[in-house]
């Protein structure tokens, strides 16, 4: 009989395979308690898929491999029909039937008519809070490009503040966010959300368009942060992701320090004469192999 303290062959090999494995798991662990292994959700815009305001984009999404579709809120045609019931019926039907999600809303038609100018904008802005809240989604993107532009718009820039502050409450209340999307800097956004003075209202971050406006979107992305950044829209003007100006590889580790949670939308990223379906299989393929790689 062997002393009490000391182990059979069997024994030491089973313990001395057993510290092995966690020497080999604890660096897992350790990447997963620093989020360094955080897996980001990515969806795409229903416009970019061409099917802007169609219930069909969430089968197209569900086709691509896709976790989810930022929703048109509608257009003027179809009098921002996402506030029907019977609408948001077939998208959450749709949404349940392929498995993805409505990642958040957007008021794309803002590019045409104007928050900072038309009337019917601040009844389209109040009521795609309830949208969302019955969509399930927490953002909503708010779009100021084309004749909503802000840039060298001080009356216009104001009258946006004075509709903010608003309809800001609203948001609060029924934790919804409110993503200003546009081509001014990170702290012309930033004095917006200060002058509004609200949590809920956020910059809806666009690396393409930023790149393209000349800001260094690296150093603009660490400066407002988890705190002001409430979605992000991932995006070439021309390119496949990875084949542009954006380094996404940058990108994710920015994400990653910041301690994003939020979804990652696909938008634009189809070469010119390229086939749009294929490449948003490609696009989605690469996104994920760079933002949920530990």
């Amino acid at each position: 009989m062997l002393p009490q303290n000391l182990f059979t062959r069997r024994q030491l090999i089973k313990r001395s395979a057993l510290v092995a494995g966690l020497v080999t798991i604890a660096p897992w662990w350790t990447l997963l308690s620093a989020g360094k292994l955080k897996k980001y959700k990515i969806s795409t815009c229903d416009w970019s898929i061409d099917k802007g305001s169609k219930v069909e984009a969430m089968a197209l999404a569900k086709k691509i491999g896709l976790d989810g579709v930022q929703v048109s809120l509608g257009t003027v045609e179809n009098n921002m029909h996402l506030r029907l019931p019977e609408i948001q019926k077939a998208y959450k039907e749709a949404a349940k039937k392929y498995g993805v999600q409505v990642s958040s809303l957007a008021i794309g038609e803002l590019n045409n008519v104007p928050y900072k100018s038309e009337p019917i904008t601040e009844e389209w802005v109040s009521d795609s809070i309830d949208v969302a809240q019955a969509m399930g989604c927490k953002v909503i993107l708010l779009a100021f490009f084309h004749k909503g532009d802000l840039r060298g718009d001080k009356a216009g820039v104001q009258e946006v503040i004075r509709r903010l502050k608003k309809v800001a409450p609203k948001a609060e209340k029924a934790g919804i966010i409110l993503g200003i999307e546009s081509w001014l800097s990170a702290q012309e956004h930033l004095d917006i959300i200060q002058a509004v003075g609200s949590k809920n209202v956020r910059v809806y971050y666009d690396v393409a368009n930023s790149t393209q406006m000349g800001y260094n979107i690296y150093e603009e992305m660490s400066q407002l942060g988890k705190e002001y950044i409430c979605e992000v829209h991932a995006k070439e003007n021309g390119y496949l992701l990875g084949q542009g100006k954006v380094d996404f590889v940058r990108v994710k580790k920015i994400l990653d320090d910041m301690d994003y949670e939020g979804w990652v939308i696909i938008e634009g990223a189809v070469p010119e004469g390229a086939d749009p379906f294929q490449s948003y299989v490609a696009n989605n393929k690469y996104l994920r192999s760079v933002l949920n790689k530990a």
